[in-house]
């Protein structure tokens, strides 16, 4: 891993409801709460050891089929694409709990183990009770969503490439050890993002290999460095970050477990911006560079912009799709789009 000086904050001695989230995501500043959730069982089962780790994950398991990622050793636990970028460099299974478990305690203090990997697992859909143990307990109601999705991370030694998520993140370091590094948004460019239509987790990563950067192809990742930060998480500590901040995840120990809670201030009637960027590709990326900027400045004031703005001067009664947003309002503007679309 190259050199980053820059380390994300660490603050010792507060409570799960004493988290600062407002300030985190207005600063966008990612911050460490150590031993945050060191008393949780399942914390303290992976101090005494892997083993007792995987029979804590056991005990809840109802028999459900997780979705399994497989490496061969030569990936060195990096997943992502093959040379030439035309395929995944790991194979996806579906596999009981135990089974996969299993082969990753066989191989544990072997240097060439293939990667192994559980990614993204609801938590209450396929370990029930599990949170019941070991949760953190936050009521994000005045944050825009009192149910946060709590997911849940299981491997050997492995790595997520740079990526970032759509939701607000509080990873918990439940087993092992994690390193996150980590970059601000404005960095997208600089990390020479993949395929937006074959990815492997769900959104675009870094094409970068942050172990042997080939500054040749990717200069601008010196810039990316420049901005850089590195979040190292032992057991129990809590990583809270804000959405759209890339970052890659190393697990470091032989076994490591995760548990991260994504949340959204938005309401449920809001559609995904994703849809809206694939959108801009179809309907704005190719068009002349005059029109774009034209095209810009009106999403600055529409969009971008203060959202009572466009409609400020307008009757209450007439300002229909530029008044606040609702589920009415979203049901019937998704017909109208889909209506067009399907032309």
């Amino acid at each position: 891993m190259i050199d980053i000086a820059r380390r994300t904050p660490v603050v010792e001695g507060l409570r799960p409801d004493q988290i600062p989230f407002d300030d985190i995501l207005t600063r966008q500043s990612p911050t460490i709460f150590r031993g945050m959730a060191r008393d949780w069982p399942l914390v303290r089962a992976g101090l005494v050891s892997p083993r007792a780790a995987m029979d804590e994950l056991l005990s809840h398991d109802r028999g459900e089929r997780f979705v399994g990622y497989t490496g061969a050793p030569e990936i060195k636990g990096r997943f992502g694409y093959d040379e030439a970028v035309t395929r995944l460099n790991f194979q996806t299974e579906r596999t009981p709990l135990p089974a996969f478990l299993e082969r990753i305690e066989q191989t544990l203090d072997e240097s060439g183990a293939p990667s192994l990997y559980i990614g993204s697992s609801d938590i209450d859909a396929y370990l029930p009770g599990l949170r019941a143990e070991n949760d953190l307990g936050l009521d994000l109601t005045g944050l825009g969503d009192p149910t946060p999705l709590a997911s849940i991370w299981i491997g050997n030694r492995t790595v997520a490439a740079a990526h970032y998520d759509m939701s607000n993140n509080i990873a918990v370091c439940a087993v092992g050890r994690r390193r996150f590094t980590l970059f601000p948004p404005e960095q997208v460019e600089n990390l020479y993002p993949g395929p937006l239509d074959m990815t492997p987790g769900g959104q675009a990563v870094s094409m970068v290999d942050f172990d042997a950067p080939d500054f040749q192809r990717h200069p601008r990742f010196k810039d990316a460095l420049a901005a850089a930060q590195v979040a190292e998480l032992e057991p129990g500590d809590v990583l809270v970050y804000p959405a759209l901040w890339w970052h890659q995840v190393e697990a470091l120990a032989p076994f490591n477990v995760l548990v991260n809670y994504w949340w959204n201030a938005a309401p449920g009637f809001m559609d995904s911006p994703m849809n809206t960027l694939l959108h801009g590709l179809l309907s704005l990326r190719d068009r002349p560079d005059f029109e774009k900027q034209a095209w810009k400045r009106l999403f600055d004031y529409y969009v971008f912009g203060p959202a009572d703005r466009p409609a400020a001067h307008l009757p209450e009664g007439a300002r229909g799709d530029l008044g606040p947003m609702d589920d009415r309002k979203a049901r019937r503007l998704r017909a109208y789009l889909l209506n067009r679309l399907n032309r």
